[in-house]
């Protein structure tokens, strides 16, 4: 692995590890409020997204942010980091111990790498993407090390598909599998990485719910399906990114589209 994925990777861990022991001492006890979307934040995320770019800026001088606290407007920058702070803040407001600290890299607009820590699991997610990028780089899938594959085994009504708050209207019909609602974006998707459950839907999430997420889950070998027609990267340079969704269905392997997507389909609504 050459230095500057090294270099990648080394900060990454490092600056969610410190970031993350942080957060757990402020965790169940943070001050809330609500933001103009009705989603919550608290002091605790505004530390964080301040910490983690002010971290960026002295490691990586040349690489623009993008941030959900502060910065939404993509920069023209050939490299630029996408930071969630603290993805699930209602559990972490709330108490419950699922919630994670996600930074992605981009490279001309589309993620190559990403790295999603989630403290109260002692779990860190983290995969390399090349894509169409024509990059020198690693490959892989990794949890806490060590490679991480979707699962291929035959989808059975004892196997796990994830839905977000905002997608259970699927419901309504007879659904192939076992439900489950984690209330992370990040790791909604990353169980269908790390072969736990087949597949998981998203019906809102922000561009800093999925850079990161978008390298680890395609690197693991699962199918990134969006639930729209328009492409959701490369990003464009002086574009705000604020309030776009990106409705997302998220499969194991490629067959297990034409299972869920007829399901799911009709979640575009919410974007």
């Amino acid at each position: 692995m050459s230095e500057f994925w090294n270099t990648v990777l080394s900060f990454a861990q490092q600056i969610t590890t410190e970031v993350g022991a942080q957060l757990l001492k402020d965790f169940g006890q943070a001050q809330v409020a609500e933001k103009a979307d009705g989603s919550l934040v608290t002091q605790s995320d505004q530390w964080a997204d301040e910490r983690i770019r002010s971290a960026i800026a002295q490691a990586f001088p040349d690489h623009g942010v993008l941030s959900e606290e502060v910065e939404h407007i993509f920069p023209d920058r050939e490299w630029c980091w996408i930071i969630d702070p603290v993805d699930g803040t209602t559990n972490f407001a709330r108490g419950l111990p699922l919630w994670g600290i996600s930074i992605g890299l981009l490279y001309q607009g589309t993620p190559v790498f990403g790295l999603v820590h989630l403290p109260p699991l002692g779990q860190s997610f983290y995969g390399y993407w090349q894509g169409e990028s024509g990059l020198e780089m690693p490959s892989g899938a990794f949890l806490n090390g060590k490679p991480i594959r979707s699962s291929q085994e035959a989808l059975t009504k004892n196997h796990f598909f994830n839905l977000c708050a905002r997608s259970t209207s699927v419901l309504q019909q007879p659904f192939p599998a076992k439900i489950r609602m984690l209330g992370v974006a990040t790791y909604n998707l990353l169980t269908v990485a790390a072969g736990s459950t087949m597949g998981g839907v998203e019906a809102t999430p922000k561009i800093w719910d999925i850079a990161a997420v978008w390298a680890i889950v395609q690197a693991s070998g699962a199918v990134w399906y969006s639930l729209e027609l328009t492409p959701i990267f490369p990003l464009e340079v002086g574009k705000d990114y604020g309030a776009r969704s990106y409705p997302t269905l998220v499969v194991s392997r490629k067959e297990l589209i034409e299972v869920f997507e007829p399901l799911v389909r009709a979640i575009g609504k919410f974007k």
